[in-house]
């Protein structure tokens, strides 16, 4: 394929961001995780402004001891068991169940600042103070909501080609189970001797295979240069391939600080595009299939 861009023509079409509305945070997650636990809060909600609040704990964790599930969410940790390291030992609480003896779990409570929370009507509701946890701990996933929200885009293009799931294109599929499905070898592709190459997407069209890998990038970093130049190997190992083509669908203002590398893989790899090129009709030099 000619190209029409120099590289630093193709550059100045880097997207900004490609944020939607669900980007910067998932509620439906939120929501759902606090419903998970909602019972056992409101248990723990009898806590506020208690007295005796240890006393009233150990009665509520002795009647009740599933509440001890959704203490660690209340310190914004999702594991169920939870190491402690002082200078004269170190402990591990078990909140899955009761392992732990009751007067562990109270120390818990007292140490971490939790005791404090609740019994000094610092907070109102855990419901509520819940959701504020889960929000700020969902902020976390934003980056892998930005590689999902770029491979959401690239499959719109190839079902606007007229591609379908799993019967002319798949998701997520690995050099092993290429090789199986379709019989070919890809022994060529050393992916540096790590872990299995998956790819984002495969594509079967007219008798070739088309492996597709998608990300975005709003930072820089020396990861980028690193998956600049496994991509440039990757272009070289795939033309010895026989009927194997892959294509790098690439963007983010992040490239901008490692364009060196990029430009180096540009210069090898004819089969890169960014989102303007999928806008501007690069999928119809490959994927000719009518809806």
């Amino acid at each position: 394929m000619k190209r029409e861009k120099s590289f630093d023509e193709w550059l100045s079409t880097f997207s900004n961001n490609i944020a939607t509305f669900s980007y910067y945070t998932d509620f439906r997650k939120v929501y759902k995780n606090v419903e998970a636990i909602k019972v056992e809060l409101n248990m723990l909600n009898s806590l506020i402004g208690s007295k005796n609040i240890e006393k009233d704990f150990i009665d509520i964790v002795s009647r009740y001891p599933e509440v001890l599930t959704a203490i660690p969410i209340l310190i914004a940790k999702r594991e169920s068991e939870i190491k402690i390291s002082e200078p004269d030992k170190d402990y591990l609480f078990v909140f899955s169940k009761v392992k732990n003896s009751l007067g562990e779990y109270v120390s818990f409570m007292r140490e971490t600042g939790l005791f404090d929370l609740l019994q000094n009507h610092l907070i109102n509701n855990l419901i509520d103070y819940v959701i504020g946890v889960e929000v700020g701990m969902d902020t976390n996933a934003r980056k892998n909501r930005t590689g999902h929200t770029m491979e959401d885009l690239v499959e719109l293009y190839l079902v606007s080609k007229g591609l379908e799931r799993d019967k002319t294109y798949f998701k997520e599929m690995t050099k092993s189970e290429i090789e199986e499905r379709f019989g070919i070898d890809l022994g060529r592709i050393s992916n540096d001797g790590k872990t299995e190459k998956r790819f984002d997407f495969v594509v079967l069209n007219k008798g070739i295979i088309y492996a597709i890998e998608v990300n975005f990038y709003t930072g820089g970093g020396s990861k980028l240069n690193e998956t600049a130049r496994s991509y440039k190997q990757l272009a070289l190992e795939a033309r010895e391939i026989p009927k194997f083509k892959f294509i790098w669908i690439t963007d983010g203002i992040g490239w901008k600080n490692a364009k060196h590398n990029l430009e180096e893989t540009y210069d090898v790899l004819e089969d890169v595009a960014n989102l303007q090129d999928l806008k501007d009709g690069f999928f119809d030099n490959y994927f000719d299939i009518e809806k």
